[in-house]
């Protein structure tokens, strides 16, 4: 808020852009519809709803804590949230976090894809995927367990949060588990719950490398699931072989634009192969290849240069680890090892079960990258991480906050696409939050002044639908 340096006019400025946007999304997703009906049934003495979308458009905007939110608000105009309190935004929390047979959250997911079912109508393909997120303090009763932390935080209790979209890269469904739970114990469970959850007869699991074990694909195949999944080509014995034994890139199967082969191939090439039975697809695409020859020249430049110097010192350095001879006396780089690895430039593996053709199948796989760009949005949005949540419930909630939070943007993405836009989502948030209204206050007459649309603000706008208000209006 910003006050006017006249003695007898007030001046209150708040931010309106990134409230009015969301505000729409809000609706008309149906999460304030269902949310509202949900809530009402426990007669709360406010507004869960409100308190719900005032956390979420938090976690939209900023870094910060849920303590802090109830400060932020204050610059910014959101109708229906004056009266909120921190243990109100708690309470709405612990509600959407609460166990039971039928979870809140659970209720909220089935509700929104049911209202959207036109949307997923055709649910053949699910992707599946996992992340992790530390914790400052014990992480709640359960959630909280040592665990591998994909954050490199060893030291810390962590809890395993997996996302699951469709084949557009709209978000389904939040999944939660302990720290210590592993990713490829995750799968399968997920799968049998959606099929219950949002009666699917059928549909096929694209999943990455960490999801990969022969107990999840017997189980998959047991339940006739189809799958295409991700291989460790270094680590799996069959992957390996058969990628040292097709090193010749011209004999592998050229990839066209579906509706016009006469243009030029996509940077994606691939090669079928079954082994004892089993499915596999190497894929080459060569513009990683060389993106991972060169980072692998910089790697070993670097290595020369600090084996003469502090040899000692790029033992703990995973990135180099790989490409040195470590004994008693000495460090040497392993010109062997970096050999060998050449031969993995710009390569994946997969496995399926599937009879699609195997270019379909590589750029099925290739959507997979959709999940991974979720989740880099997802750690941007859980940086708020839930420090002063105590109770398995409530941090259950913060997290699915910042899942509707994904839901949100995502829907933004897609009717910015649909009017042919691009943008940054830095660059959208910036913009948004540089348009302002000021309340002019003089002997009990007020008068609101907008600021001038900036950069892709006006496009947003005219994306989600939302009319921009006047420069100057009574109040």
């Amino acid at each position: 808020m910003i006050l006017s340096g006249r003695s007898n006019v007030k001046a209150l400025t708040y931010t309106i852009g990134p409230a009015l946007i969301f505000e729409r999304l809000w609706k008309e997703s149906g999460i304030q519809a269902v949310i509202t009906s949900h809530s009402q049934e426990r007669g709360f003495s406010f507004s869960v709803e409100r308190a719900l979308f005032l956390t979420v458009l938090h976690r939209l905007l900023v870094s910060g804590s849920d303590r802090f939110c109830e400060r932020w608000r204050r610059d910014y105009r959101i109708g229906g949230s004056g009266d909120l309190q921190l243990h109100h935004l708690y309470r709405a929390m612990g509600w959407l976090g609460e166990p039971s047979a039928r979870s809140t959250k659970d209720v909220i997911e089935e509700s929104l894809f049911k209202r959207n079912r036109d949307l997923f109508s055709s649910l053949d393909l699910v992707f599946f995927d996992t992340t992790s997120l530390y914790f400052e303090g014990a992480g709640g009763e359960s959630l909280g367990r040592l665990g591998h932390s994909k954050d490199h935080r060893p030291d810390l209790r962590q809890m395993v949060i997996g996302a699951v979209l469709d084949n557009r890269g709209r978000p389904i469904s939040c999944e939660m588990w302990p720290g210590n739970t592993a990713d490829i114990r995750t799968l399968v469970p997920v799968v049998d719950r959606l099929q219950k959850r949002f009666s699917i007869q059928s549909f096929c699991v694209v999943a990455d490398r960490g999801m990969m074990s022969k107990e999840t694909i017997t189980l998959l195949e047991a339940r006739e699931l189809s799958y295409i999944l991700g291989v460790r080509m270094r680590k799996v014995k069959d992957a390996r072989l058969l990628v040292e034994s097709h090193q010749d890139t011209s004999t592998y199967q050229e990839i066209y634009p579906e509706r016009n082969t006469a243009k030029a191939p996509l940077p994606l090439k691939v090669k079928e192969m079954i082994l004892d039975g089993t499915r596999y697809i190497i894929c080459y695409n060569p513009k990683q290849a060389r993106k991972d020859q060169t980072e692998r020249q910089a790697i070993v430049a670097s290595l020369k240069q600090a084996v003469e110097n502090h040899p000692r010192s790029l033992i703990g350095n995973k990135g180099y680890r790989r490409y040195l001879k470590v004994d008693k006396e000495s460090v040497k780089i392993d010109e062997e090892k970096i050999t060998s690895e050449e031969i993995f430039d710009g390569k994946w593996v997969l496995q399926t079960n599937l009879k699609w053709p195997a270019q379909e199948i590589a750029l099925k796989y290739k959507e997979l990258w959709q999940v991974e760009h979720v989740f880099r949005d997802t750690k941007s949005l859980l940086e708020t991480r839930p420090i002063f949540h105590q109770r398995d419930h409530t941090i259950r909630g913060h997290v699915f906050c910042s899942f509707l939070a994904l839901v949100l943007r995502k829907e933004l993405d897609h009717r910015l696409e649909k009017h042919g836009y691009e943008f940054e989502w830095a660059e959208i948030k910036q913009d948004l939050s540089a348009l302002q209204e000021t309340v002019l206050e003089e002997n009990g007459k007020k008068v609101v002044i907008r600021s001038e649309c900036q950069g892709v603000c006006s496009q947003v706008f005219q994306a989600v639908g939302v009319a921009i208000p006047p420069t100057i209006r009574e109040w």
